[in-house]
C-alpha cells in the first residue's frame, strides 16, 4: 500500500530490490533494450520478464517489441506515471533516512 509523505510517496511495488534497480536503470535514459537490462542487472531472462510484467501491469513501464536487422528486440522505458512513482519513492526513502 502506498503511504503518502510530505514530498515523497513510498511505493511497495517499486521497493522490491530488483524492481527498484530496474527503475533506477531506466530513470536516466529514454529507453533500454531488454538485453542491456538483463546484463546490467545480472539476472535470467525469466526473472527480468516477471518483474517487468509487474511494472508494466501497474503502468510504470512500457515494453515495445521491434525488429532490427532481421532480429527481434524488446525496448523498455519508464512511463510518465512510472517516472513520477520512482521519483516519489526515492524522495520517500530520503525522507526516512533524513
Amino acid at each position: 500500500m502506498n503511504t503518502p509523505t510530505s514530498s515523497g510517496r513510498f511505493d511497495e511495488l517499486i521497493h522490491a530490490p530488483l524492481r527498484l534497480r530496474i527503475c533506477a536503470s531506466l530513470a536516466p535514459v529514454q529507453w533500454a533494450e531488454f538485453s542491456q537490462l538483463r546484463e546490467v542487472l545480472d539476472v535470467a531472462d525469466s526473472v527480468l520478464s516477471k518483474h517487468l510484467k509487474q511494472l508494466a501491469d501497474a503502468g510504470y513501464v512500457s515494453i515495445d517489441k521491434f525488429a532490427k536487422l532481421g532480429r527481434s528486440h524488446t525496448r523498455v522505458s519508464l512511463t510518465r506515471d512510472g517516472r513520477i512513482a520512482y521519483v516519489g519513492h526515492v524522495a520517500a526513502l530520503r525522507e526516512m533516512l533524513g
